[in-house]
């Protein structure tokens, strides 16, 4: 696989989990070429080179949602421990702790991936604010176009969940 097609791979693997881009045990154990057990083993006997602003534990609830939203986690839905999630800086530190050509070479990519994620958010926020500047610059007539960009540039509202399976009035009989 090539570098670019590789780290086009990690930044799939790459969420926001409280306010945090992350990524998860499972996902880091597979690109360092090792089992998620072995890697948790390490980061327990480690445990202070991984403070809680280089990983943290997902709540029941988080690991649910990210069950919901992506179908390659539902392997996890009936697991009864808790995924950990590593920021750069602790997928960083795993490759000083697993300690394998591996785990140095992908540390790297992983790196430059997450780099790449924060220079698209960097752009992304650059836009908006001269966007604000050149409304503040132009009168009503160009209102209408800053207000279809403003909404191109905000992430979309999340829909309500509707409950699944049937609905009716079963006691209501005729």
């Amino acid at each position: 696989m090539t570098s670019l097609a590789l780290q086009k791979t990690i930044e799939q693997k790459i969420f926001l989990i409280r306010k945090k881009k992350v990524m998860l045990d499972r996902d880091l154990a597979q690109l360092y070429g090792v089992e998620t057990k072995y890697l948790n083993r390490q980061v327990r006997r480690n445990i202070a080179r991984f403070p809680s602003e280089f990983m943290f534990k997902l709540t029941s609830k988080e690991k649910k949602e990210l069950v919901t939203k992506c179908h390659r986690f539902n392997m996890l839905k009936h697991s009864t421990s808790l995924p950990s999630a590593f920021t750069e800086h602790g997928a960083l530190m795993l490759s000083n702790v697993i300690k394998s050509p591996i785990a140095t070479e992908m540390s790297i990519t992983i790196v430059r991936a997450f780099v790449t994620l924060r220079e698209i958010a960097i752009t992304h926020k650059q836009l908006k604010r001269k966007i604000e500047d050149m409304e503040s610059k132009y009168d009503k007539q160009f209102q209408t176009v800053f207000e279809a960009i403003r909404q191109l540039l905000e992430p979309p509202p999340e829909k309500p969940k509707g409950r699944i399976g049937f609905t009716g009035s079963w006691d209501k009989k005729k």
